[in-house]
């Protein structure tokens, strides 16, 4: 009969020593995996037994069982998941021991499948599941499913479900996790990681089998990959890759709407008579108004005159020139900000142009309405030749007072100074001028600090960071 050795034998004996020692077992055995491929069978050993005497599944040591499959066949750990790894303030001391051994052990499942990605070819499937399993990260982190990686959780429910078994993450409804003590900032890091598994793909033989495609999930980083090979691709993989941008496209642009929806949507225009409809009648104004027609011996209120609610709103006509850096560092901003454009669009008195370069401009503004067919028409990579772009943005400037325009780069230019004299020609000249570093879901990216401090001294700093940034400030404008 095989011994099999209990978790007092690793010095995990009664009290909280024993617990420490348990959750020390659970997170070297984590380490090692991460680090070496190769088994530590003594690792293993231990993990298993401290596993099953605080009445774990084992399943949770097994390396290719992915999350969404230990869920489904002990349907009681979903809870669990949720909202695992939120940072909060230290309370280690007050902390239940054994409870802490536990959460090590599931903390351990979720890292391992996430940051243990291996070698070689990726398949569909095990993309799939990886995607799943960085959802489930995601919830325990208190968020949304696609949220950290520049998805679609932002605007609420419209991330990845992860297999449908505790699908809401903990952040629904609620607070922002702060995830400030995080070192690095993990959402661009599990953007890199899906980025490599992408790339490890034989794409073109798995969208020309729509077995296989129909398997892919939509993220930024198989967008890159899809909207750069666009070109080299026909029949069923084509159509298959342009599914996929469809797909992506519609979903975020949805959270961008809502994002639009719910900002500052201008003031009041107290010019325009109310209209005279029972909903916009102000029963306590009228009451208020009336008050000297009042009959105390009938007990009855006359009203002379009927006073409305003003709900009408200014909406003078405004110019959008969007202008977006398409070379290969910006997809994700381009992604974007072609989609915002197209929101922008569909407002009343709002007219949108967009403009595309690299080191060649191309004027998108025939298809600025329709994300989608501007971006089957851009060509990600090469250079950056800003002075192109801003030639065809000039002469949209009519109206100085009355036109935006959102630059959207990294600005690493090698005319910069050029390219910098035109920008300030355009904010000296009444437009308002919106330089942008990154509008990623995620906020990563970088901007030239040569730029960067100019645009500070002329009175434009460079917003950077969260894609909300940029709704609110055109908001503000606009209407």
């Amino acid at each position: 009969m095989t011994h099999r050795p209990h978790a007092e034998e690793h010095g995990a004996g009664p009290g909280s020593d024993a617990h420490d020692n348990r959750r020390q077992v659970l997170y070297w055995r984590l380490l090692a995996r991460l680090f070496d491929p190769e088994e530590q069978a003594a690792l293993e050993s231990a993990s298993l037994a401290v596993v099953e005497d605080i009445g774990l599944p084992s399943a949770l040591l097994e390396p290719g069982a992915s999350v969404d499959s230990v869920v489904q066949r002990h349907p009681e750990l979903a809870a669990e998941f949720e909202g695992l790894m939120v940072p909060g303030p230290d309370e280690d001391d007050a902390r239940d021991r054994a409870a802490e051994v536990r959460r090590a052990a599931l903390v351990s499942k979720v890292l391992l499948n996430v940051f243990a990605t291996g070698s070689g070819n990726v398949t569909a499937e095990r993309l799939a599941r990886w995607q799943s399993d960085a959802d489930w990260l995601e919830r325990a982190l208190g968020c949304r499913p696609g949220e950290l990686r520049g998805g679609r959780g932002p605007a609420g429910g419209t991330g990845r479900s992860g297999g449908g078994v505790g699908a809401t993450g903990t952040g629904v409804g609620g607070p922002a996790p702060d995830l400030g003590r995080l070192v690095p900032a993990i959402g661009p890091e599990l953007g890199s990681i899906e980025a490599g598994l992408v790339k490890r793909m034989h794409l073109r033989e798995v969208l020309a089998d729509p077995a296989l495609a129909a398997r892919l999930t939509p993220s930024m980083s198989l967008m890159e990959q899809l909207l750069r090979d666009k070109d080299n691709l026909s029949g069923v993989a084509l159509a298959n890759a342009k599914a996929l941008i469809r797909r992506y496209v519609d979903e975020v642009t949805e959270v961008l709407r809502t994002q639009v929806e719910k900002s500052t949507v201008g003031e009041l225009d107290r010019s325009v008579p109310p209209k005279r409809v029972f909903r916009n009648l102000d029963i306590d104004r009228t009451i208020w108004k009336n008050l000297t027609n009042w009959s105390p011996e009938e007990e009855r209120l006359y009203v002379d005159r009927l006073y409305y609610r003003h709900t009408s709103r200014r909406t003078t006509p405004q110019r959008l020139v969007v202008v977006v850096d398409q070379s290969g560092s910006m997809v994700d901003s381009m992604v974007n900000c072609t989609i915002l454009a197209s929101i922008f669009a569909g407002l009343p008195k709002v007219d949108v142009h967009l403009i595309a370069y690299d080191t060649q401009a191309l004027d998108l503004t025939p298809w600025a309405h329709d994300p989608f067919e501007t971006l089957l028409r851009t060509k990600l990579g090469g250079g950056t030749d800003g002075t192109v772009a801003m030639a065809l943005a000039q002469p949209k400037i009519a109206e100085p007072r009355n036109t935006v325009v959102v630059w959207i780069s990294d600005f690493y230019e090698w005319r910069h100074q050029e390219l910098f004299d035109s920008m300030a020609a355009v904010h000296r000249s009444g437009a308002k001028f919106i330089p942008v570093g990154s509008v990623s879901s995620s906020g990563r990216g970088s901007v030239n600090p040569w730029f960067r401090e100019r645009f500070k001294d002329l009175g434009t700093p460079v917003i950077s960071g969260h894609i909300k940034k940029l709704v609110h400030e055109l908001k503000t404008f606009l209407t």
